[in-house]
């Protein structure tokens, strides 16, 4: 703060005790608000905050997944807003450049706090499974039910059978959001209540993969009941962010990840690491999972990463105003919104009313695929209103 000098003037704080001090004082701050309010207390402490990173160093000691990103992009809903001054001097460019850092890691750091505040099922739907015994009977679309029995059968996945116990399978799994912060993975292993002594076929361990696939966009395909998606499970499709520790697994159904990660990209593969029961009819290693949850939470709306480039999952993109966007003014966009804002609003929202969606409705395999084809929004022409737009696209599976 200023202070009193002998001549009647006044000190600033960090002329007073020098910026190899100030910066130590400063990396103390463990909270983002907490720099937030000293970058409002004068020009010359917003300068040195901002000249600092010291919000891009908190979001990442708050989590390190953060580092994954090269760079950061401020993404207007005007086209106008975006453009740079003609004639910019480079020095006020790299000015602006700091002061967009400045922002988009501010509000990363507001948003990763808030997200831990509470926590929610992420799963989306399933992508694909390592191997299916009995497709589509035991698909892995089962461990999405919460329930052991669905319409009177038991509801699991069950691997394929094995002679090694060494033998892993992997489930992988699209998030409700490109940007989840995660803390906690729940799975059931699923207890034969049909056979000799209920045995329960649970892995030995489990271990935590969180990234982002290399498909092209509108490639991406989930299991159905006429298609097991082997082909996904290939692991040239994906780049891993963060790989949790291996987690001994047997009943147990919690596993609380040693800190809250951040998936980049919405992508959750659980690797299934060798298996503990045989089966008696034909002597064989399975493991089988009755139902499987991503605790956590979607991140806010105006940060987004970019989907029209796998490549560019790097770079955080900040939109101002985004959180504040329903469906209905998605669907009346008369053009002067930018395409990139729109397209990145859109598909959050998309994803995020599908979620809502499906879990109010019990939506089966293929209803999911429908409603997650490519994102295509309509004209206001066309539909009234989202619900609308929603109930024609589900038209016949509400009674299931």
């Amino acid at each position: 703060m200023m202070e009193e000098a002998d001549d009647g003037g006044r000190w600033d704080f960090l002329d007073r005790v020098g910026p190899d001090t100030s910066s130590c004082i400063f990396k103390l701050l463990d909270h983002p608000a907490d720099l937030a309010r000293a970058a409002a207390v004068s020009r010359s402490w917003r300068r040195f905050v901002i000249d600092n990173e010291f919000c891009k160093r908190l979001c990442r000691q708050l989590c390190p997944e953060v580092a994954n990103f090269t760079s950061v992009a401020v993404v207007t809903r005007r086209p106008e807003a975006a453009a740079a001054a003609p004639g910019e001097p480079s020095r006020d460019a790299d000015l602006r450049a700091r002061e967009t850092d400045h922002a988009v890691y501010c509000r990363l750091g507001g948003a990763l706090v808030s997200a831990k505040t509470s926590t929610e099922d992420c799963i989306l739907n399933c992508v694909a499974a390592s191997s299916t015994d009995n497709f589509p009977q035991e698909t892995v679309d089962n461990t999405l039910e919460p329930e052991e029995r669905v319409y009177g059968h038991s509801s699991y996945w069950s691997s394929a059978g094995q002679d090694d116990p060494d033998v892993p399978e992997s489930l992988i799994y699209r998030l409700s959001s490109d940007l989840c912060l995660v803390d906690e993975i729940r799975i059931r292993p699923f207890r034969a209540y049909f056979q000799p002594d209920n045995p329960i076929y649970s892995s030995r361990a489990v271990r935590i993969r969180m990234g982002h696939s290399m498909l092209p966009p509108g490639t991406e395909s989930f299991v159905s009941d006429e298609n097991e998606n082997l082909k996904a499970m290939a692991d040239e499709n994906y780049t891993w962010t963060y790989t949790s520790p291996e987690f001994p697994e047997n009943v147990l159904q919690t596993f609380k990840l040693p800190r809250p990660a951040l998936c980049i990209g919405g992508i959750v593969k659980f690797e299934l690491l060798g298996r503990i029961q045989k089966q008696a009819t034909d002597d064989r290693y399975y493991i089988c999972i009755c139902h499987a949850q991503v605790m956590g939470r979607p991140l806010s709306s105006d940060l987004m990463v970019n989907i029209s480039n796998p490549a560019d999952y790097s770079i955080l993109k900040y939109l101002p105003g985004a959180s504040n966007v329903t469906g209905e003014d998605i669907l009346n966009n008369d053009g002067s919104d930018s395409t990139e804002w729109h397209s990145l609003v859109s598909r959050y929202w998309q994803m995020r009313h599908l979620a809502g969606t499906m879990r109010n409705h019990m939506l089966g395999p293929e209803q999911r695929n429908l409603l997650l084809g490519p994102v295509q929004f309509v004209d206001e022409d066309d539909y009234m209103n989202i619900e609308e737009y929603m109930n024609i696209h589900m038209d016949g599976f509400m009674d299931m």
